[in-house]
């Protein structure tokens, strides 16, 4: 036995194991700690914030969806919708200036660059999702965009220097194995006026999308540590309004080019459900699209890309499920399986980034 070590206790004796309790007790304390660490607002909007996500995401893709289902055919009109509600955001800003005493943020010339690449970039990605909704089911549009998480990780760890871990990594692998069952049983889901190369083109959008979708979240943030800085919430509202005006901008274009402000009334009259439906899915498309995008762009100033990719993740399988039960979409063996499968990825990337907190407090 070493000298002066406890009687009774042997040179590398393993230690005791700690009990469930124990652990539990850890864990509030952990939680205790971290939510004294902040005020109340701060939980108030976070929490506010991640609803919209969860709540208002899913209701737009279900929407949009709808749209395809009753008669709609453009994907340029479900794209400008997508960013036609970026006023609803400048109206919650103004006040801010004149209640919270702050003025605009200066806009240089590497900031309003910063506004319209990203505003390019959300109308490209609008687009994308657009064609996917237009051949896929919501339920497989929604699982397929999953994969947001994994590019997330990925774009969060080039650009804004976030960290990874072996649980990310793990969770990379098992949403891209939960895809490629999706893609091996296409045949199972997939509506009958819907051709096999219409299809593919829905899957390549989807997946593509989900990856332009990952960049913005990096780059959003990398605006946010960089340009703005964490200085006030009436950031977020002014990068929500910019970025979606620029965005509005360049979708206003494309509109324009494919003569689809002339298609709509077309479309209103032969829409199922007439007119009023047709208007009242383009109001509520982008009421719930804007309140999505604003609450993950406050999850990004509040937080991080992590929690926005978890949230954004965890948004698929609430859509998924509502797709099912409101829509009637078709929910095969495989694409149970896949459903699984990406919660366990989800589960992985949770913890994985738990574990990367920890370590760093």
């Amino acid at each position: 036995m070493e000298e002066g070590a406890p009687e009774g206790m042997e040179e590398g004796a393993p230690k005791p194991p700690v009990s469930f309790m124990d652990k539990i007790s850890t864990y509030k304390k952990m939680a205790w700690g971290t939510y004294k660490s902040k005020p109340i607002s701060y939980w108030v909007l976070l929490f506010l914030s991640s609803g919209a996500m969860l709540v208002a995401f899913p209701a737009s893709s279900l929407l949009s969806r709808v749209y395809y289902s009753n008669g709609g055919k453009s994907k340029w009109i479900i794209s400008w919708v997508a960013v036609a509600g970026w006023p609803l955001t400048a109206l919650i800003l103004i006040p801010t200036y004149f209640f919270c005493k702050t003025s605009p943020s200066p806009l240089t010339i590497k900031l309003t660059l910063s506004y319209i690449v990203l505003g390019f970039l959300s109308a490209a990605d609008n687009l994308m999702y657009a064609y996917a909704y237009a051949y896929l089911p919501a339920s497989t549009a929604s699982l397929l965009a999953s994969s947001s998480l994994v590019f997330s990780a990925l774009f969060g760890y080039v650009i804004v220097k976030n960290k990874i871990n072996a649980s990310t990594i793990n969770a990379i692998v098992i949403i891209t194995a939960a895809m490629a069952i999706i893609g091996l049983d296409s045949s199972s889901d997939r509506y009958g006026d819907v051709t096999d190369s219409q299809y593919i083109i829905g899957f390549v959008w989807d997946i593509m999308g989900s990856a332009l979708h990952g960049l913005i979240f990096a780059l959003s943030e990398l605006v946010f540590l960089k340009l703005l800085g964490r200085r006030s919430f009436h950031v977020v509202l002014e990068q929500q309004v910019m970025v979606s005006f620029f965005a509005f901008v360049f979708t206003t274009i494309g509109m324009i080019v494919d003569n689809a402000f002339q298609g709509m009334s077309s479309e209103a009259r032969s829409f199922e459900g007439g007119k009023v439906s047709y208007i009242m899915v383009l109001i509520w498309g982008a009421i719930t699209f804007q309140l999505g995008v604003l609450g993950v762009t406050a999850v990004l100033f509040l937080a991080s890309t992590v929690l926005a990719g978890v949230l954004n993740a965890v948004r698929v399988p609430i859509t998924s499920i509502a797709a099912v039960i409101l829509l009637k979409d078709p929910m095969g063996g495989f694409k149970i399986l896949s459903l699984i499968i990406t919660f366990w990825g989800f589960a992985s990337y949770i913890y994985g980034n738990y574990s990367l907190s920890k370590d760093s407090s």
